[in-house]
């Protein structure tokens, strides 16, 4: 029997969205698409039926809408646009005549922000490999088919440990909940967490042991943090009565506890924009204000590790400059500024110094 070509066609309204979507997944600056192959695709996997002018006029009001959405104006003024001698650069849909098809021009999202996204995701520690990858092939879906292909490809480059702890996700939805004030019409306090800590044994470092022999940490978070590719709390330890952080992925079972947080005086005392710079490996100590002296090439070095706020840098000499920092003292800290050797000193205080000498002396003792 004959097809059909006048009379009432079945889901024609929905027909330009389709297109739209077609377009925007198969097609590129490098791709074009025939519209002999929309009209298969329509009908065939759609069971849409479509003809060329149908498949023109279509984009032709993709172009419009598009403008008028992106430029926030009414449809006649983008209809006036789209149709003027110079609207050929304003269409989001154009016809590329050289390969005999359309492409989406204009992209709401550019590729090399899909691939930074896509690289940020798969580099990031907390994230376990399987949902690095669904969650990368997801930033994927918003270029084009061969888009994506490319930068998956290029993303899954990114050699990086990854948790095996996939619990996470639960685990930072509670800690949001636990810190949530709630809505207006639903208040909460933000409440303490319980949870257990994990950390490798020699005996097995596939598997990670609970510490404390798994008895339960109890904490009020405040603030979750990114440093280095982990996730870290930043909480009020009930045991320590002090700010400390907590590499997420390392914490199990973490539960609210339905108690009023503490800690809020130390919290605000905190500067949160410096705090990462501080705090070396996110292990605490003893915070202190010192002075070091580095040699002139390290000053970009220096700085993206303390940052400019709340510091003082001063020049020591033609070859040297000097940093007055406050930072958490600890073997962490120590071994970061070892890593300079003679590049680096600690002028003061005399404590400080005597403190970093031992360090010395004490791994010179093993050999």
């Amino acid at each position: 029997m004959p097809r059909e070509t006048s009379g009432k066609r079945d889901h024609q309204k929905i027909k330009p969205y389709i297109v739209l979507e077609y377009l925007m997944k198969y097609s590129d600056e490098l791709h074009a698409v025939a519209a002999s192959e929309i009209i298969s695709f329509l009908r065939e996997d759609c069971g849409i039926d479509a003809e060329r002018r149908s498949i023109y006029r279509d984009i032709d009001e993709i172009n419009k809408v598009m403008y008028m959405l992106e430029n926030e104006c009414s449809i006649q003024e983008a209809e006036e646009v789209i149709d003027s001698e110079d609207g050929e650069e304003e269409k989001f849909i154009v016809y590329d005549k050289n390969r005999k098809g359309f492409y989406v021009a204009h992209p709401k999202y550019d590729m090399n922000d899909i691939r930074l996204l896509a690289e940020c995701v798969y580099s990031a520690r907390f994230i376990d490999e399987k949902r690095a990858k669904r969650l990368a092939e997801l930033t994927g879906s918003l270029v084009s088919e061969h888009e994506a292909e490319a930068i998956l490809h290029d993303a899954f480059l990114v050699d990086r440990a990854k948790t095996t702890n996939t619990a996470v996700y639960y685990s930072v939805s509670t800690i949001n909940e636990a810190m949530s004030h709630g809505t207006k019409d639903a208040p909460h306090t933000p409440e303490k967490i319980s949870f257990k800590y994990l950390k490798y044994s020699i005996n097995d470092t596939v598997q990670m042991a609970e510490r404390r022999k798994g008895a339960k940490y109890v904490v009020s978070p405040y603030k979750l943090l990114i440093n280095d590719g982990n996730y870290y709390l930043l909480a009020y330890s009930d045991r320590y009565k002090d700010m400390r952080t907590y590499r997420v992925d390392r914490m199990k079972e973490v539960t609210r506890t339905g108690l009023p947080r503490e800690g809020e005086e130390q919290f605000r005392a905190l500067d949160i924009e410096n705090y990462t710079q501080r705090v070396f490996g996110m292990f605490g100590g003893d915070r202190r204000w010192l002075t070091i002296r580095f040699i002139n090439p390290l000053l970009d070095v220096v700085v993206d590790r303390f940052g400019t706020k709340g510091v003082t840098y001063q020049k020591h000499d033609e070859s040297h400059f000097t940093v007055t920092v406050e930072v958490e003292i600890s073997d962490q800290f120590f071994s970061w500024l070892c890593g300079f050797g003679s590049k680096a000193k600690i002028l003061s205080p005399d404590f400080v110094v005597e403190e970093f000498v031992e360090f010395l002396d004490k791994i010179r003792s093993k050999y």
